[in-house]
């Protein structure tokens, strides 16, 4: 019996090996996708390459293919990842503001979204290229962000409706544009049109006016 025992716990641990396996595809597969995140945010799609990828994220690019099944893939994953980022930069609850119109809604969706663009890098990069590149990658990212801000607006707005006669989808295009060329605007070169960007006095004078026109069309 004292032989057998011994025989037991000198066998391998058959179910240590794919707990660590599966462990470690979960972190390689994240930092796959912040590498890929990082390097469009900072160097565009011009450098944005399997090999690029794989070695910013210290993995082998044979993983790639493994987990994503190429760079279109990691393009999907990133567009997925979107989602998240709307949910997370864009809460869902109102943060003590009690909303009873529209307006109330839209002046939050406005002052939140100035607010997060400004604090993304890739997602300016991606405002920039829906401008500027007409490409398969950039339309998957575009249609991402759109397709989640869409969702989260309509998860919001329950039985809040836009005053009659008002063409709501025509205005908030205007104001989500504008905020759009604000922020790229900011980064760019510090100013819009003769506004200063560059002080948060100067983001708040802007978060001011946004307000004022919002309410100006919704009251």
């Amino acid at each position: 019996m004292l032989n057998e025992a011994e025989n037991l716990d000198s066998l391998p641990a058959v179910d240590a090996e794919p707990e660590r396996r599966v462990r470690d595809r979960g972190a390689t597969e994240r930092a796959l996708l912040a590498a890929a995140k990082g390097l469009l945010a900072e160097e565009g799609f011009q450098n944005f390459g399997i090999n690029a990828v794989a070695r910013r994220a210290g993995c082998d690019k044979q993983l790639i293919y493994r987990y994503y099944g190429g760079l279109d893939g990691l393009v999907e994953a990133i567009g997925a990842d979107l989602g998240t980022w709307v949910r997370d930069r864009i809460p869902e609850d109102t943060g003590g503001m009690f909303m009873l119109t529209y307006g109330d809604l839209m002046e939050r969706l406005a002052l939140l979204l100035l607010d997060a663009l400004r604090n993304d890098p890739l997602m300016r990069r991606i405002l920039a290229w829906e401008i500027s590149e007409n490409t398969e990658q950039v339309r998957r990212l575009s249609e991402a962000r759109s397709k989640a801000l869409a969702l989260w607006l309509d998860r919001m707005r329950g039985s809040l409706a836009p005053p009659k006669g008002l063409d709501a989808a025509a205005v908030n295009a205007v104001v989500i544009a504008a905020i759009q060329h604000l922020v790229l605007s900011g980064a760019a070169g510090g100013q819009c049109a003769g506004l200063s960007l560059k002080t948060s006095k100067d983001w708040e004078k802007a978060a001011t006016a946004l307000k004022r026109l919002v309410r100006g069309v919704y009251g």
